[in-house]
C-alpha cells in the first residue's frame, strides 16, 4: 500500500517539473563532478596541496558521494523526489561557495566531501523519476537524452574547469555550481510538492541477492569507468599537452557519450540489455587497454571518447537494470547502485593516487584494462541470469 501511495506521489511530481529543469539537474551535477580533475595540476602548483593530495580530494568528494546515496534514496522514497531535490541543492549551493574559502588540504577535504554528498542526491533522483514514469524503450530513450544532457555538463567542466583555474582562479570553478543551483532552487520554488506520503518501508526489496550482486557489479563498474576517466586530463598533461589543450582533448570523452547516446535509441530496438551491457564493456576494455600500450596524447584522447561511448552504452543499461530490479523500492535500489558504483570510483583513485603521483599512467589504465575484463563477464552473465528468472516468474504457469 505505501509503495502505491508513492508511486503515485512520483508520478505527480515528475508531472509538474519542467522538462528542462531536470534536464539543468542532470548537467549541474555532472559539471561539478567533472571540474576538479582537469585543475588537479594547478591545485597542486597554487595551493597548499600535493598531487596526490588533489587526487585524494577528487576521491573524497566521490566516497561522500556514494556514502550518501542509502540515506537520499530512503528520504526520497518516504517525503518524495521533489524535496530531496531542494534540500540537496541548497547543501550543494552551501558547499561550493564553502569551496572558494580554503586553500590548505584538510578543510578542502571537509568541504569538497560536504559537497559531494550534497551533490550525489541530484542523479539518481532524476533517474528514479524517469523509472518512475517511463517503461521500456521510453525509459532507455529518456535515460539516453539525460546523459546527453549530463554530458554537456561534463564537456564544458572538462574543457573550460582547467583554464579558468589557470588563467583566471580556481576558486571560480567552484564556486559556478553555487550559481547553477541557487537558479535551479529558484526555479522549483514555483513547483508545488504534493502531500508528503509516510508509510512502512519494506528494505528487503532492495537487499534480495540479484540486487545486492548488481551492487557489486555497480562497485567494479565505478573502480574502472570513474577511476580511469579521472586521470585523462592529468595523463595528457604528463605526456607534454598544455592545460588548455588537455581539456579540450578530453571532451573526447564527451563526444562518445553523445554519439553513444543516440546510437542508443536506435540500438535498444535490435539488441537486449544484456548484448549492449557485453558490447559496452568490451569497448571499456579496449579504451584502457590501448593507452595501457601506448600512453601518448592521440591515443589518451582516443580512450576518453572510448570511455564516452562503454558510458553511453552499458552504463546506461545497467541504469535501466537498476530501476527495474526491484520496483518497489525503486529509490533506494538506484541511490544503492549510485552509492556502489562512486564508492568503486572513489577506492579506485584512493589505490592509484601514488601510481598518479609516480606518473604511472600506463600502469593505471592497464589496472583499468583487467578491472574492465571482470566487469564485462560479470555484468553479462549476472543480467542474462536476472532475465531468464525475471522471464520466468512473469510467465503464467
Amino acid at each position: 500500500m505505501a509503495s502505491a501511495y508513492v508511486a503515485k506521489e512520483s508520478a505527480v511530481e515528475a508531472g509538474t517539473i519542467p522538462d528542462p529543469v531536470l534536464r539543468s539537474i542532470g548537467f549541474l551535477a555532472f559539471f561539478d563532478r567533472f571540474a576538479t580533475p582537469p585543475m588537479l595540476i594547478v591545485l597542486a602548483t597554487v595551493t597548499e596541496l600535493t598531487l596526490a593530495q588533489a587526487v585524494q580530494l577528487v576521491a573524497a568528494y566521490s566516497l561522500f558521494y556514494a556514502l550518501g546515496q542509502p540515506l537520499w534514496g530512503l528520504l526520497s522514497d518516504r517525503f518524495g523526489r521533489l524535496a530531496v531535490l531542494r534540500l540537496a541543492l541548497a547543501g550543494a549551493a552551501v558547499g561550493a561557495v564553502t569551496s572558494t574559502l580554503f586553500m590548505a588540504y584538510l578543510p578542502l577535504l571537509v568541504v569538497r566531501s560536504f559537497t559531494g554528498f550534497m551533490f550525489g542526491a541530484l542523479y539518481p533522483t532524476l533517474l528514479t523519476l524517469l523509472g518512475d514514469t517511463r517503461k521500456g524503450t521510453d525509459r532507455a530513450r529518456g535515460l539516453s537524452d539525460l546523459q546527453i544532457y549530463s554530458s554537456l555538463g561534463a564537456t564544458l567542466a572538462t574543457l573550460g574547469a582547467g583554464a579558468i583555474a589557470t588563467f583566471v582562479d580556481w576558486r571560480l570553478v567552484f564556486g559556478l555550481p553555487a550559481l547553477g543551483a541557487a537558479a535551479i532552487l529558484v526555479a522549483l520554488t514555483r513547483v508545488e510538492a504534493p502531500p508528503a506520503v509516510r508509510g512502512r518501508f519494506r528494505l528487503r526489496r532492495a537487499f534480495t541477492r540479484a540486487v545486492v550482486g548488481l551492487y557489486a557489479i555497480a562497485l567494479l563498474e565505478g573502480t574502472v569507468l570513474l577511476g580511469a576517466l579521472t586521470y585523462i586530463v592529468p595523463a595528457l598533461q604528463h605526456a607534454g599537452v598544455g592545460i588548455g589543450l588537455a581539456g579540450l582533448l578530453a571532451t573526447g570523452y564527451a563526444v562518445g557519450v553523445i554519439a553513444g547516446a543516440r546510437a542508443m535509441k536506435a540500438l535498444v530496438h535490435r539488441f537486449s540489455r544484456t548484448r549492449l551491457i557485453c558490447a559496452g564493456g568490451a569497448v571499456l576494455a579496449l579504451a584502457c587497454g590501448i593507452s595501457m600500450l601506448w600512453p601518448v596524447p592521440a591515443v589518451v584522447t582516443v580512450t576518453a571518447t572510448l570511455i564516452g561511448v562503454a558510458n553511453a552504452v552499458m552504463h546506461s543499461s545497467m541504469q535501466g537494470w537498476a530501476t527495474d530490479v526491484a520496483p518497489q523500492a525503486r529509490a533506494t535500489t538506484v541511490s544503492l547502485f549510485a552509492a556502489s558504483l562512486f564508492l568503486g570510483g572513489s577506492l579506485g583513485n584512493f589505490a592509484t593516487a601514488t601510481l598518479a603521483e609516480a606518473g604511472s599512467y600506463a600502469a593505471i589504465f592497464g589496472f583499468g584494462l583487467l578491472a574492465s575484463v571482470v566487469l564485462t563477464i560479470a555484468a553479462t552473465i549476472g543480467h542474462a541470469a536476472w532475465t531468464r528468472r525475471h522471464a520466468n516468474r512473469a510467465t503464467p504457469r
